[in-house]
């Protein structure tokens, strides 16, 4: 009975991931070597124009924009959440409970609510600027919105968690007798984070970076509602392809190109376990 059960079990868990993730990627890979009909979503000839087009100046713009505005949102999370994550896990069990269970408060709202909710802090009458003009520290109200750094805080805010959990999850199990025993050695602070906490901690920072990184290039209504029409990234592209332009070559090629990125940072991240575990084994 408990085998029939665990074989049950198995072949919904592989059907739901066949159907709902094998699949769409296959469909996506094969849609991207169609052609562009104009008076259809593509038609059924074999074209590489899709992937000539992702090199063209103005798409590789945006793609490079997307890269960087990932690469500032990964730092910034990095920078914050990580000593956020080593005093949350020296808490005790009660107050890092508490800690974790209002870290994972704002998920009780749709992402795209939170996004509105920025636009109300960060606008021309917002609440950020009228502190400051109530502060005195300004004299007009600065424009935030429809630019990069909105982007990026927006990013930021939404993601922060996506850092913070995996960093939580590393430190948790981390032993911080090794750094009483550092310091009973006379290493100071520099040497200690160098030598020890940040290489046990590395996994963690990695798996953080990942999960921070490549959602972030998806995020398209982040750069539409914050940054404005201008400030797009590459989620804003797919979702121009396939739903205004009707190109859904180019935007399967783009999704395409998404997934090998992340492909790509998730053989970094097994490399770097599979290293790692072998030199912990050696003698």
């Amino acid at each position: 009975m408990k085998s029939r059960t665990r074989t049950l079990i198995i072949a919904l868990i592989g059907f739901w991931l066949v159907v709902f993730g094998v699949l769409p990627i296959l469909l996506l890979l094969f849609a991207s070597f169609l052609g562009q009909d104009p008076e259809a979503f593509f038609e059924l000839s074999f074209s590489l124009d899709a992937y000539r087009q992702l090199v063209d100046p103005g798409y590789l713009r945006v793609l490079l924009r997307s890269i960087w505005l990932a690469v500032l949102t990964t730092v910034f999370c990095l920078i914050i959440g990580y000593p956020f994550a080593w005093l949350t896990a020296r808490l005790n069990r009660r107050t890092r409970m508490l800690v974790l269970i209002l870290l994972m408060i704002p998920f009780w709202t749709n992402s795209l609510v939170r996004t509105y909710a920025i636009r109300m802090v960060l606008g021309t009458q917002g609440l950020l600027n009228t502190l400051l003009l109530h502060l005195g520290i300004i004299d007009t109200p600065i424009r935030l919105l429809y630019t990069d750094t909105a982007v990026v805080l927006g990013l930021f805010y939404l993601m922060l968690p996506f850092m913070i959990l995996p960093l939580y999850a590393t430190m948790e199990k981390f032993d911080f007798r090794l750094v009483e025993a550092a310091r009973d050695l006379g290493a100071g602070f520099p040497a200690t984070f160098r030598s020890i906490v940040w290489p046990l901690t590395l996994p963690g920072v990695l798996a953080g970076c990942i999960m921070v990184f490549v959602p972030t290039m998806g995020l398209f209504y982040v750069a539409s509602l914050l940054g404005g029409a201008r400030q797009l990234l590459v989620g804003n592209l797919i979702h121009q392809q396939f739903l205004n332009a009707r190109n859904w070559p180019l935007g399967s090629a783009t999704s395409v190109a998404l997934i090998i990125i992340m492909a790509l940072m998730l053989c970094v991240y097994w490399l770097f376990m599979r290293n790692l575990a072998l030199r912990s084994h050696q003698p």
